[in-house]
């Protein structure tokens, strides 16, 4: 199947990418001329383990192209995916003004019926207003050419979307016609044998799905933290907690780890755009902006502890920091708690020393230049190398190699033995054998 996807950020180009392994022929448009040129020669804007081998080969082959123009790339293709930004607006919903220049060019272009897919997150009744803006273009032309908009919300992981991509526990498709909702079933036929997994719904029902998605996984995040903060007051481990209800199969293991916050492209941005949809249906949405404070507030819990530690002033002081992105897997800095943590510790006078497996580049595009500047900041080649004479160590993504570092060399290179666990990596005993003041998240230790 010809297909154009229109945008090259995380969803669009593993969506592109793992659509041309499968053998369709794959057109990837992005209006970024400096991103379109980086991909042509090979270079992938994004750290996805697993992507960059199908980009490279699919573009070998000749079944995934890239390029700014979307009136060319529309030529051949019957199925046209919308893969844009939906970044929030100041009033915390969806700006959908990417989205819908998208469909107004799709209108202007349009020569035969096509399926116009909104790939992005976007609420509510996008789909109509996607349909209405092709409508107008297509009016303005003198012309009458039929086409479908269809909701076919993403459910990648980052650090695992290749593999989710290809092997997936749903797809949902929001289609409103029969003709729509098969040629939906044709192109995802080949990513999972258990047809059942193909969940055809209506348009809305599809678009409601993604953010009611997230914003579970989010409630349950911040439930076990607000937990945790509790578990901390009345002398209880909350990892014991975790197990004793995770074992119940109502509740499960899967997001009831306590941490320092959840962060990235989708939950924060996603529950945020859910209450503003309440707001505008006059429903006052308790728990979802509950959860969008308890998150908000974790994100300081680390800071908190430092200066309980070492009081509020932290001159003098230098910290080390295992772990930038927002989660392992990822080079993504966006809303990541360790962001957070920074300004406070830099704001408190604090020197800081740290290491990413894979965020450093995106970590010295954006982070404030005036902390590389005078010192305060300091990005080192190794995990080690964050250790050399701070006064504490801050765990703030839990990366592979930081699970089980050298605790003996550990506590020679630093100069007091003092660790901050945000995501609850180390036991507190195993910490205090090894002599170590040991703060973690909820951990009675």
């Amino acid at each position: 199947m010809n297909i154009t996807i229109v945008g090259t950020g995380y969803v669009g180009l593993v969506t592109g990418a793992c659509f041309a392994e499968m053998g369709n022929s794959v057109t990837c448009v992005d209006v970024d001329a400096a991103k379109i040129d980086r991909l042509n020669n090979g270079q992938i804007p994004i750290f996805e383990p697993g992507l960059k081998p199908i980009v490279a080969s699919n573009s070998r082959e000749g079944r995934l192209r890239f390029t700014t123009d979307l009136p060319a790339a529309m030529k051949e293709a019957k199925v046209y995916m919308i893969a844009v930004g939906t970044p929030p607006d100041e009033d915390g919903s969806a700006d959908l003004k990417h989205v819908l220049a998208v469909a107004r060019t799709i209108g202007q272009n349009l020569e035969s019926y096509a399926v116009i897919v909104d790939k992005s997150t976007v609420p509510v009744g996008t789909a109509d207003r996607v349909r209405g803006a092709i409508a107008v273009e297509l009016e303005k032309r003198g012309v009458k050419i039929p086409f479908d908009v269809v909701s076919n919300p993403e459910f990648l992981k980052e650090g695992a979307a290749v593999e989710d991509f290809m092997r997936p526990d749903r797809i949902v498709v929001g289609a409103d016609t029969p003709e729509a909702a098969d040629i939906m079933r044709r192109l995802y036929a080949d990513f999972t044998r258990n047809h059942d997994r193909i969940i055809v719904m209506g348009v809305r029902d599809a678009e409601m799905t993604k953010y009611a998605a997230n914003a579970m996984l989010a409630t349950k995040i911040s439930f076990m933290n607000e937990i945790a903060a509790l578990c901390d007051r009345l002398d209880v481990d909350a990892e014991k907690v975790r197990q004793g209800i995770g074992s119940d199969s109502r509740i499960g293991y899967s997001f009831i780890y306590p941490g320092c916050g959840y962060g990235g492209s989708c939950f924060p941005k996603d529950v945020t755009a859910l209450v503003r949809m309440a707001e505008e249906c006059d429903l006052d949405p308790l728990l979802l902006q509950a959860v969008h404070r308890r998150n908000e507030r974790q994100k300081h819990v680390l800071f908190e502890k430092i200066v309980a530690r070492f009081g509020a002033d932290l001159s003098g002081l230098t910290f080390g920091v295992w772990g930038l992105a927002f989660k392992p897997g990822t080079d993504d800095l966006r809303e990541a708690p360790s962001v957070v943590l920074l300004h406070e510790l830099i704001g408190a006078g604090a020197r800081i020393l740290a290491y990413d497996p894979e965020a450093m580049e995106a970590a010295r595009s954006q982070l404030p230049r005036a902390w590389f500047e005078n010192g305060q900041l300091q990005l080192v080649l190794h995990q080690y190398a964050a250790l050399e004479g701070i006064d504490a160590l801050v765990l703030v993504t839990e990366w592979k190699p930081f699970r089980h570092p050298d605790f003996s060399a550990v506590k020679k290179m630093m100069k007091q033995p003092v660790i901050f666990d945000g995501r609850n990596q180390y036991e507190p005993a195993v910490m205090r054998e090894n002599g170590f003041d040991y703060f973690g998240i909820g951990r009675r230790g």
